[in-house]
């Protein structure tokens, strides 16, 4: 086993590999940003260095900084975490001629696993059949268009080197074609820093379903069950569970039996994730993720195997603690995942800001794999996920409800999160019954009303008044004490004494009203681009400006028919959330 591990990466996912490496008795080396100072994966890290910069790019991407401080510390392997250098073969091969050990696959399985277009031509060779696509790069539009005609409408271009939905963009006609094109490319390019792109059949009503897989480097190979990851939106995960609903055993093996066929293709060694897309009875391969996924705790909970000490021993050159008859899997888990993000209604605003306060729900069953404390910032320079809360039942009836009842619990005091959204997709009767697919979130949930304040415990920050007030039921009077906002009080009496002040939950920002002309930015962030000038007519719905924050793209759209008569921002400023962009009269 190593004696000192460098975590290439930030959050929950460093606090967690740092937490596997105490438990080993491995030293944790951690890295950071200068908003990073005082994360909390440095916090509790054995040591820290400073990578200076601000953006991932001039930090956690700064790959001659993170080369310089593995010399320093003398780490003699680096987990890279997901995201970030987690696929990156350049990267990885690099560590490697300094003689320090990547734990993660070889450069040359990232290589042909990393890239969609290869992984699609592998995985058939393995006898495991994709989703119809192309197999080379799109050079224009044209292309998909003519895909679309051939296989019918939509269909998806999708990022080669791409992952988590970024650079993917569904395409339901060939007058969106070249657009969507040009947009795919440019989030892949500042995502992933390539932009080739290829396209893909859109399957109508999938789910997603992906086994976790492992390997070490004396041929052992195994899965170790599968997880529903199909309560997306933006084609971006929100709730995952294990085992999946209504899925069936024989189709459950076969899926397995598949993902180690292209885990053995490329030589795979490490931890990797093999995803499917199911629909009908029948799966398709759709892409190998050659890392660690945000969503393994599921597998944890379900199989009792911690997937990251497992990682370290691997590539530490040791066998599998266990062999494929070994695997058991038990009970139900579900993760969700809390960003902090405002639903606002099905538009998934990015939120960030500063937490005065976090206390994540406590009882049997529940796992909180967190990112930040009381105090902390989330950044709009690095993702939006602030922890993932996992719940494990006897079976998935009890587990939702768990859920249910520990989100109902969880106060976050400052940015909006996704709680609210959380709790409409585990309440709602469609997936409950298992009946949800990748489409649903978008398609067929109806989020109205839906924003960053929870129900739950606890109401909002304003103080509050005691009054005393008679009252009759049934003919029968009682006096009474109410606690009313202070804002809300009328008179009818003096006041007691004020309340105590109640925890306050997430909640969102206001906004101009609907069709005035004001089109405010409704989240912080950075203008990627402003397709409208002044003078410009546009119409109600029409594209105006481009916002990027979270590593998320977000469309701003005119609120009425006009004339652009005022642009106050240009592209590449940064705004707040509430901020005039532009208005139209």
């Amino acid at each position: 086993m190593f004696s000192k591990v460098l975590i290439a990466n930030r959050g929950e996912i460093a606090v967690r590999v740092i937490r596997a490496c105490k438990e080993l008795g491995v030293t944790s080396v951690a890295v950071y940003s200068d908003l990073d100072r005082d994360a909390l994966h440095v916090r509790l890290a054995d040591e820290a260095y400073a990578l200076g910069g601000t953006t991932a790019a001039e930090s956690y991407l700064n790959t001659e900084k993170i080369l310089e401080i593995i010399e320093t510390s003398g780490a003699e392997a680096v987990h890279p975490g997901y995201g970030f250098f987690s696929e990156n073969p350049d990267f990885a091969r690099e560590i490697t001629e300094k003689g320090v050990t990547f734990i993660g696959p070889a450069p040359e399985a990232m290589i042909v696993m990393g890239e969609k277009v290869s992984s699609r031509i592998a995985a058939q060779e393995a006898g495991v059949q994709g989703v119809p696509g192309t197999t080379e790069y799109l050079q224009s539009g044209d292309e998909v268009v003519a895909f679309g005609e051939e296989y019918g409408w939509p269909v998806a271009i999708k990022a080669a080197y791409g992952g988590g939905g970024r650079g993917m963009r569904v395409v339901r006609s060939a007058d969106e074609a070249h657009s969507a094109l040009e947009s795919a490319q440019s989030e892949a390019l500042k995502g992933f820093g390539r932009d080739e792109c290829y396209v893909e059949r859109y399957l109508t009503w999938p789910r997603h379903v992906e086994m976790q897989i492992i390997a070490d480097s004396h041929g052992n190979c195994v899965w170790i069950g599968e997880r529903d990851c199909s309560a997306q939106r933006r084609h971006q995960k929100l709730v995952e569970e294990s085992p999946a609903p209504n899925f069936p055993d024989e189709v459950r093996q076969a899926m397995g039996e598949a993902s180690v066929k292209v885990a053995k293709a490329c030589d795979y060694v490490n931890a990797g994730t093999v995803e499917f897309l199911y629909q009908d009875g029948e799966f398709y391969f759709l892409e190998m993720n050659t890392r660690l996924q945000v969503e393994h705790p599921v597998t944890e909970l379900v199989s009792g195997i911690d997937l990251v000490a497992e990682q370290l021993r691997v590539a530490a050159g040791e066998e599998l603690s266990f062999t494929q008859d070994e695997v058991s899997l038990r009970g139900h888990a579900i993760e969700v995942r809390i960003n902090a993000e405002d639903p606002a209604e099905g538009k998934f605003l990015p939120a960030p800001g500063p937490i005065d306060k976090i206390v994540p729900p406590q009882g049997i069953g529940i796992r909180w794999d967190g990112g930040y404390d009381s105090g902390d910032e989330v950044s709009q320079y690095y993702d939006n996920l602030v922890g993932k809360l996992c719940v494990w039942a006897s079976d998935r009836d009890k587990a939702i409800a768990r859920m249910l009842r520990a989100l109902d619990e969880f106060v976050i005091e400052g940015p909006a999160t996704t709680i609210p959204a959380d709790i409409a997709i585990l309440s709602h009767e469609e997936f409950q019954a298992g009946e949800h697919s990748t489409k649903w979130v978008e398609d067929r949930l109806d989020l109205t009303g839906v924003t960053g304040a929870t129900s739950g415990t606890g109401g909002d920050d304003d103080e509050k008044v005691e009054r005393n007030v008679d009252v009759e039921v049934n003919g029968k009077k009682f006096a009474v004490k109410m606690f009313i906002p202070a804002d809300q009080v009328a008179a009818v009496g003096p006041a007691a004494k004020s309340a105590p002040k109640a925890r306050k939950r997430t909640g969102g920002g206001s906004a101009p009203k609907a069709g005035s002309g004001k089109i405010a930015a409704p989240m912080q962030g950075t203008v990627f681009k402003l397709p409208v000038a002044v003078g410009d007519a546009v119409t109600e719905g029409q594209l105006v400006c481009i916002l990027e924050a979270m590593k998320m793209e977000n469309n701003i759209n005119a609120d009425k028919d006009g004339t652009v008569t005022e642009i106050n921002v240009e592209e590449g400023a940064s705004v707040g959330s509430g901020d005039i962009l532009l208005t139209i009269e």
